[in-house]
């Protein structure tokens, strides 16, 4: 009697089965690399909501969704004969083993993640280099994906900037930068060059990531953490005006203004409230 097959054969073998020539699912069969492409970032930010809601009965579903999406397109090109699902969980292997030489290689402790940050880049820099080369027209911006959301790559480029020491050295110039940018975005809003305004928003957001980098803080979670504070504020304005049965619509802005102004002062109360909450014996041990 056969051993039943472990839970990534089984979905490996379902991936198969959809992707039969013969008896296979139409949908599945007629699908390439570039069409399933968006649906590997839209499961990927769906993995991201999770985590930020805290679900993990939703994150295993996602994480699943996710996998499924490697597993798709090592499907497509194992029958193009170029790798196989195998391939791709050896090179990840191989990879993570290679970037982490204090843990599989050396007895050297690396405890501080600061110092295996740098450790990780600098295999990363000499890695490019073997698949870029030396030859002139070579950069160290080469490999930053252009896909990339706009907040994530500025903010990759610029720590590629960074390591090979282009960049600021603290915050004070960039503090100083800001105000710059701003200065010639309402120069150039002046103008009513719209091509012109495009370039100083890009220019003043650009600088705003380096900030954001400098501080420590992912950019594209603090506008996520902004977008998630607006909707809440905006929301509770439209709840107050159902009450007096009108929407937003039917008011004016000073009246808007004065219940997002309450809205704010309501969740910091509540905000504060949270912070001044005695810890349960269970969470001080």
């Amino acid at each position: 009697m056969s051993e039943a097959p472990t839970p990534i054969t089984h979905l490996l073998g379902i991936m198969a089965a959809l992707r039969d020539p013969d008896t296979g699912c139409p949908w599945d069969r007629e699908q390439n690399s570039s069409t399933i492409a968006p649906y590997a970032i839209e499961e990927a930010y769906e993995v991201v909501e999770a985590i930020r809601q805290g679900d993990m009965h939703a994150l295993r579903e996602e994480l699943g969704d996710l996998l499924f999406q490697v597993v798709f397109h090592s499907q497509m090109s194992s029958e193009d004969g170029r790798f196989t699902f195998d391939d791709v969980v050896r090179s990840i292997s191989e990879k993570m083993v290679r970037r982490h030489p204090h843990v599989f290689v050396s007895a050297e402790a690396v405890d501080d993640a600061e110092v295996q940050m740098r450790n990780w880049e600098s295999i990363k820099a000499a890695e490019r280099d073997n698949k870029f080369g030396q030859e002139a027209g070579t950069s160290v911006l080469d490999d930053v994906p252009l896909s990339f959301p706009a907040l994530l790559r500025a903010h990759k480029l610029q720590r590629r900037a960074a390591r090979v020491g282009f960049d600021w050295p603290d915050t004070a110039p960039i503090y100083d930068k800001v105000d710059e940018e701003i200065g010639e975005l309402q120069e150039a809003t002046s103008n009513k060059d719209k091509d012109e305004q495009t370039a100083e928003v890009g220019d003043l957001l650009f600088t705003c990531v380096n900030l954001a980098r400098h501080l420590g803080i992912d950019p594209e979670n603090a506008l996520r953490v902004a977008n998630a504070k607006f909707e809440s504020r905006f929301r509770q304005i439209e709840a107050w005006l159902a009450e007096q049965d009108r929407t937003p619509a039917q008011s004016t802005l000073a009246e808007m203004d004065a219940l997002w102004n309450r809205a704010k002062t309501e969740q910091q109360r509540l905000d504060s409230a949270t912070d001044r909450t005695p810890q349960s014996k269970e969470d001080d041990a």
